[in-house]
């Protein structure tokens, strides 16, 4: 493992990991640079926040700030996102589990509860069910990931499936990949993007634009873009959950218009009925639409279940 201080006047500080041979950007909060064993939080797991496609650990920073008070908090870019290094690799939620794992095993190395958002929430979840050792608690905000039922219908495709099977046939060309990932990278489009998935508008804000404009200009950027759509899927969120031990928290936004939040938390309830779950005034992201809520959820679910289960254990 190898580590490089890196800082950025507009964010947290950050430093580098070294996992196979790539470099892997964090940044800490909390107990970073004290004496762990003299704190509070000393008996308390440590969070890992995981952001979703196209963001990074800039998009935690409110989290970071409100939750840091209680934790020893931790967010990562994961392997082709953020600041992290963008290899030509095939890009899996079995590659982000694994990089994942190793974290919390080489970096943290104490029970962590995982919070994922989107993409990200798929990532955990893998890690959580494939490694539970070290995993105190799983936090899902809109997670992604689809169903083995939503991937095995059997009967016949109705238009809008023969055009999204088409469309997804054309994403798979690298010359539509490529010009697809110009065309969405320009920030009045991830600005358009963000309207259409935050209930507050405000919230949408030129210094998130920026977060997420900036890491799609450094090299490699536009393949790990393609690798997503070219990628084999994983294991279905009903899989995975069969294979769930931990807590589970599920913090909907409500106003999310990628998925139907309702309909989706059934499911969810139908393989891993023992979690516990909110909706909220938000959209797809309402950890950082809604920083306070959330982080008075994430730490009241934390202090109260998790701690309750470890003591028990």
């Amino acid at each position: 493992m190898q580590t490089t201080l890196v800082t950025d006047s507009n964010s947290y500080e950050g430093t580098y990991w070294k996992w196979r041979d790539q470099l892997i950007y964090y940044v800490r909060g909390g107990s970073a640079g004290e004496d762990v064993a003299t704190t509070k939080v000393d008996q308390r797991p440590s969070l890992l926040l995981v952001h979703g496609f196209g963001a990074s650990t800039d998009h935690w920073r409110k989290n970071i700030e409100g939750l840091s008070s209680e934790f020893d908090v931790w967010a990562i870019d994961l392997l082709g996102f953020g600041r992290s290094a963008k290899p030509d690799w095939e890009y899996t939620g079995q590659l982000w589990r694994d990089q994942l794992h190793d974290f919390m095993t080489e970096v943290i190395g104490r029970p962590t509860v995982l919070a994922g958002n989107s993409l990200g929430g798929y990532a955990s979840l893998c890690v959580a069910a494939d490694y539970p050792d070290g995993v105190a608690g799983l936090i899902l905000l809109n997670s992604a990931g689809p169903f083995s039922d939503t991937q095995t219908k059997i009967e016949p495709p109705t238009w809008k499936q023969k055009t999204s099977r088409m469309m997804r046939s054309l994403l798979i060309q690298d010359w539509t990949t490529f010009l697809v990932f110009q065309w969405t990278r320009r920030r009045s489009v991830i600005r358009k993007t963000l309207q259409k998935v935050y209930l507050d508008q405000s919230a949408v804000t030129d210094r998130l634009v920026e977060e997420i404009y900036r890491p799609s200009c450094t090299p490699g950027a536009a393949k790990v873009f393609a690798s997503v759509f070219k990628s084999r899927q994983g294991d279905p969120v009903d899989v995975l959950l069969s294979r769930l031990r931990c807590p589970l928290l599920m913090l909907w936004g409500e106003g999310d218009p990628w998925m139907n939040c309702r309909a989706r938390s059934d499911r969810f309830r139908e393989y891993y009925p023992q979690l516990t779950e909110y909706f909220l005034n938000a959209g797809h992201c309402p950890h950082d639409e809604i920083p306070e809520q959330v982080n008075n959820l994430i730490q009241n679910w934390v202090l109260v279940d998790i701690l309750t289960g470890l003591k028990l254990r």
